[in-house]
């Protein structure tokens, strides 16, 4: 189910091309909430991917760019508005995006994230036994697929983009096409699928879905990440939240309504986790300093990033001090603050389990 064009015009690839070349790689991009009386309208759209219902609330703005967030009147998931065409969205991922070598941080914060990223694989994977036949779904670099290889895991990755497989494990199999289907996957074929933290990216999550339950074997386990558009952070940081990734981000699923389309393509639902240290603490520093609005929306983040020299945000010795400074500063509060999202089910980004039937 494609999400249609609502009663706005459309941006021009040229328009997305001057504004990107003003907006470092769209993590700078303004996002703002849009007046009282607009957020109270009801505007007439396409059937909701989750639910079907055809009206919506506009939300949120992506200043510059002629895009809005509108949420769905009954189930509240958010969209991109108007859908970006193909072609649109291909510019959204440079090959900058994807960083350098196989490598997008700076070098501590890279071996941090591939740290944890091995723990959290290895959390994934316990109850499977060695051997065992995984996809990840947009695999970028493969950080969960290196530590599943360590683990004995036969490992399988998709990807639209050869920049984003570059430096890649030797021992995954790495599949590119421009959609899952137009990968050629086998039926049965695999014991675990793994989408993290990309089914937000894709123009019909539900035809990706569909894809999964064709190739999972019988009883085989799908595990969806998605940041949380029900959590506490995201209602706590509004139009700073780090995680709306805006426009990259075509749509904003609460846990209840990701449940939901699980369920709607055969799943069956076993469990949700709301911890995540991958995500989670870095999603309230960077939303905290965006709110303040002292810096350019994502500063830290982008400053973070390995990119070549003439890439590199020029943030003053100052400002770089004040960023570093937060970000330990503010790390103690984040990893207290997880931990009561996670208790509460309302961490900032999830992950659901769930099983073909």
């Amino acid at each position: 189910m494609e999400p249609g064009t609502v009663s706005q015009s459309s941006v021009n690839e040229d328009s997305i091309a001057t504004a990107k070349s003003e907006v470092l790689d769209l993590y700078a991009a303004p996002v703002r909430e849009l007046p009282d009386d607009v957020q109270q309208t009801v505007i007439e759209t396409e059937p909701c991917i989750v639910c079907g219902e055809t009206s919506a609330h506009p939300r949120l703005e992506v200043v510059g760019l002629g895009y809005r967030v509108i949420d769905c009147s009954g189930c509240g998931a958010g969209r991109l508005d108007p859908p970006p065409s193909p072609a649109e969205i291909e510019q959204f991922y440079p090959a900058t995006y994807y960083g350098r070598g196989g490598s997008k941080f700076s070098y501590i914060i890279e071996w941090l994230v591939r740290l944890v990223g091995a723990r959290h694989a290895r959390f994934l994977m316990r109850q499977s036994t060695s051997g065992a036949r995984v996809l990840d779904v947009g695999c970028g670099r493969g950080v969960a697929l290196r530590a599943l290889a360590r683990m004995g895991m036969e490992t399988h990755g998709f990807e639209r983009s050869h920049d984003a497989v570059r430096g890649i494990d030797s021992r995954v199999q790495v599949r590119i096409a421009d959609d899952l289907p137009a990968a050629g996957y086998a039926d049965d074929f695999f014991d675990t699928v793994i989408i993290w933290h990309v089914l937000e990216h894709v123009r019909n999550p539900r035809e990706v879905l569909l894809e999964v339950f064709r190739i999972l074997k019988p009883g085989g386990r799908i595990i969806v990440a998605v940041p949380n558009y029900s959590s506490f952070q995201s209602r706590w940081a509004g139009s700073a939240w780090f995680h709306l990734d805006l426009p990259r981000h075509l749509f904003h699923f609460p846990v209840a309504g990701l449940q939901r389309l699980l369920e709607q393509c055969g799943f069956q639902c076993r469990s949700e986790h709301h911890f995540s240290l991958r995500q989670n603490p870095f999603g309230w520093i960077q939303s905290a300093l965006n709110r303040l609005s002292i810096f350019p929306r994502n500063a830290l983040y982008v400053m973070l990033q390995r990119r070549k020299p003439d890439r590199r945000p020029r943030f003053p010795v100052v400002k770089r001090f004040a960023l570093y400074a937060a970000l330990m500063l503010l790390s103690g509060p984040a990893l207290i603050m997880i931990v009561i999202a996670a208790l509460l089910k309302s961490g900032a980004t999830v992950h659901v389990v769930a099983v073909k039937r």
